[in-house]
């Protein structure tokens, strides 16, 4: 049942009876779920464009961009506009059907603006859908992302709000929050989801998902992140999340957010063929394509290639 849908938040204890579900009755109620709203053999194919790398004054525990870590990245300017175009172009040529464009900020600067905007106008004249993740944002700087045509903002929530600050320091779970309502009240869509592998407990996954279930709407966009540990971070030690407990996520996700996109996002490159597969199968109905992700490897077009043909599953 969406509780959404039927005006009742969803409980913690709720949430939790679905974690507790045997595996295959899970996956029976996610997919029978998934049906309802979305073809099973589909998947849209999402291009991420880091546009701006490095150089964070955020100390998010997980990043390889944030200046407090030593990680061996360079921090990079803002791209020029046409680079970004360019980008999107190919995006378009290889099948992406969304195009999402990332910066390294903590905020934008008010002259970055123009900039920004006009990357969105470039990449939506290419029929892309769009997104962006510039940091916090002003009503203001929101206002002028959504006039030029912005689809979606992404601004995770990473964890669950008891977790919150165990993640990060130099901002609060209610900074993210105010961002949101201003995306919101801008009338551009939400992409907010988490990550899960950070050494979090299995309430804290509880948490992360009756937030994001909670919010009213839901966010149309939901990232689910595997972390990928980055050597010189504080988490660069975590053990990676099994499969099934990701696919879990993924699956309560699905039923507690029936008409959200629900992405695989982050991890993908350290995944087996198996553990993708059994995501799908739980509700997950996005991936980003291509070789990278922001900073990260990606497993690249012949891998999904090989990977969607067995599943029979179309990216588009």
């Amino acid at each position: 049942m969406d509780g959404r849908e039927d005006g009742v938040r969803w409980t913690r204890e709720a949430i939790e009876d679905l974690f507790r579900l045997p595996f295959p009755e899970l996956l029976f109620r996610a997919q029978t779920v998934h049906r309802r709203r979305f073809a099973p053999d589909e998947v849209q194919a999402s291009r991420l464009l880091s546009i701006k790398t490095g150089g964070c004054p955020e100390d998010c525990g997980y990043c390889s961009q944030s200046a407090h870590f030593d990680t061996g990245l360079k921090a990079g300017r803002l791209m020029d506009v046409e680079a970004v175009a360019e980008q999107a172009r190919r995006a378009k040529a290889e099948g992406a059907s969304r195009f999402c464009m990332g910066a390294a900020w903590r905020e934008p600067k008010d002259r970055d603006l123009p900039a920004l905007c006009a990357m969105i106008r470039a990449a939506k004249a290419e029929g892309l859908e769009t997104c962006m993740t510039v940091g916090m944002l002003s009503e203001p700087q929101a206002r002028a992302l959504a006039e030029a045509g912005l689809d979606y903002y992404n601004h995770n929530i990473d964890t669950a709000p008891e977790d919150y600050g165990r993640i990060v320091s130099t901002r609060t779970f209610e900074d993210r929050l105010a961002t949101l309502a201003r995306v919101r009240a801008a009338g551009v869509k939400l992409c907010c989801g988490g990550i899960v592998g950070m050494g979090e407990t299995a309430a804290d996954r509880v948490g992360l998902l009756e937030a994001l279930a909670n919010m009213d709407p839901p966010p149309e966009s939901v990232p689910v992140n595997a972390l990928v540990p980055i050597p010189g971070t504080p988490l660069g030690d975590s053990p990676p999340l099994p499969a099934i407990e990701l696919a879990r996520v993924i699956a309560v996700a699905r039923i507690l957010m029936p008409g959200s996109q629900i992405r695989l996002s982050a991890g993908r490159e350290r995944m087996s063929a198996e553990a993708q597969a059994l995501c799908i199968l739980a509700g997950a109905n996005s991936v980003f394509v291509g070789d990278r992700l922001l900073t990260t490897d990606n497993p690249g077009p012949a891998r999904d290639a090989t990977l969607f043909g067995q599943l029979g599953v179309r990216l588009v």
